[in-house]
């Protein structure tokens, strides 16, 4: 184990790294049912997708955890399933077929991209000021996702406004809020874990956990190379793989340099083996099309196991254990209620925040992009459009106050780049 994940060298311990990986499964484990669900709406099969949603995330996770040793768990991304069902298939009129096999060619032209150093050289062109910005970002936005999903933050009649809090998942997640903060304010280990599971305990006498009617069932055997070759070359097919191609990128991108910057991982400003990061991303993708699901990227709810003190590969391989589980218990896992995750997610949040202390407030170029970077991420509900606000901002304020010299090259072609997606949409 310490030959494997240098436990040692990375100030941690086998019983940290799995309660870590424990508490990064928790939190990400909706996707389980998420998923399938959303890609239901594009005809496709619910036990099919679970099984190789699960399937995905164990092999993604697991190419991170041994070729990059970092605690970063991978499974299919929201946003973008939901681009596959809703505006590829369902609005666009194109079958599931089509949608998996934009997903494999983004898969593999990530292979290419990982190979020759593009993602990497992306990565290490972000101002360092919005490197911060979006660890900070991603907290906030981890934070919302957390509120929304147990009903405390609706959508009414503003943008956004107070759900009831006085009952329901809503108070349970409330519940779940302050139990988690008296274990981390006693610097009880394990204090997100422990407050899922005392609150989805809590959720049984409120009616909202219910006991599962079997502890485990066999999945299902999932899709295997369902692909449509004839529209390859469509203009439909680039303008598909365009938008995965780039939200999926950026999302990585942001998760990578984000949770690394929390954890204090950064070496000279660059993320720690990030080639290897990026080929799991690729892995997991490319894999996920083949067995029948959409875009498989890198989870923000990593940050949780970070947190518990998850520092090497062998939280990420505990994580992909559990997805391994899941397949077998998949009722058990589903058991636990959104409001019981809303806790870790919020506290998380917190833990997110601390990069904001390093950020230059003194300069305007680089703190209204760090500021635009944090804000968009959870309005437009996106790392993606959060890292476009930040870095477009930062080149127009450097060019208009005469210190264009400051911004490197290749930030210029990122930030056309940006330019482009938003016109062409």
């Amino acid at each position: 184990m310490e030959k494997t994940f240098r436990l040692k060298e990375h100030n941690t311990n086998v019983k940290t790294e799995v309660i870590a990986g424990f508490t990064t499964f928790m939190t990400m484990a909706y996707i389980l049912i998420v998923n399938p669900g959303t890609l239901e709406n594009a005809g496709m099969d619910f036990g099919k997708v679970f099984t190789a949603t699960a399937i995905s995330a164990i092999i993604a996770t697991l190419v991170m955890a041994f070729t990059a040793n970092l605690p970063f768990a991978l499974a299919p991304g929201m946003g973008l399933n939901a681009f596959f069902a809703y505006t590829v298939v369902v609005a666009g009129h194109k079958s599931f077929e089509f949608a998996l096999t934009a997903v494999f060619l983004e898969g593999i032209v990530f292979l290419l991209l990982t190979f020759f150093n593009v993602r990497e050289a992306i990565i290490n062109a972000l101002p360092a000021n919005i490197k911060r910005a979006i660890s900070v970002g991603i907290g906030l936005f981890i934070a919302f996702i957390g509120l929304a999903n147990s009903g405390i933050i609706v959508h009414g009649d503003t943008i956004v406004q107070l759900g009831d809090v006085t009952s329901g998942s809503s108070l349970l997640a409330l519940i779940g809020i302050v139990i988690a903060g008296v274990l981390l304010a006693l610097n009880i280990k394990g204090a997100l874990f422990i407050s899922i599971i005392l609150t989805t305990i809590i959720g049984f006498p409120m009616g909202i956990t219910h006991f599962p009617e079997t502890l485990w069932q066999l999945p299902s055997t999932p899709y295997f190379f369902n692909f449509e070759w004839r529209e390859i070359f469509s203009l439909d097919m680039i303008s598909v793989l365009f938008v995965f191609l780039f939200v999926d990128m950026f999302d990585t991108v942001g998760t990578l340099v984000g949770v690394a910057t929390k954890a204090d991982m950064l070496v000279d400003g660059k993320v720690p083996k990030v080639k290897q990061a990026l080929f799991a991303d690729a892995v997991g993708t490319t894999v996920g099309a083949i067995f029948g699901t959409s875009t498989v990227t890198t989870y923000v709810e990593s940050a949780s196991g970070v947190a518990e003190g998850g520092r090497t590969g062998l939280t990420s391989v505990v994580t992909a254990g559990l997805f391994g589980v899941a397949l077998l218990l998949s009722p058990l896992f589903i058991m636990i209620p959104s409001a019981a995750t809303t806790p870790a997610l919020v506290l998380v949040g917190v833990f997110m925040m601390s990069p904001i202390k390093e950020i230059d407030f003194d300069d305007y170029t680089e703190l209204i992009p760090a500021f635009l970077t944090m804000i968009m991420m959870p309005l437009a509900y996106s790392i993606s459009e959060g890292i476009v606000f930040g870095v477009l901002s930062y080149v127009i304020l450097k060019v208009f106050t005469k210190r264009g010299n400051e911004v490197p090259i290749l930030t210029y072609v990122i930030a056309l780049f940006f330019v482009i997606k938003l016109v062409i949409g």
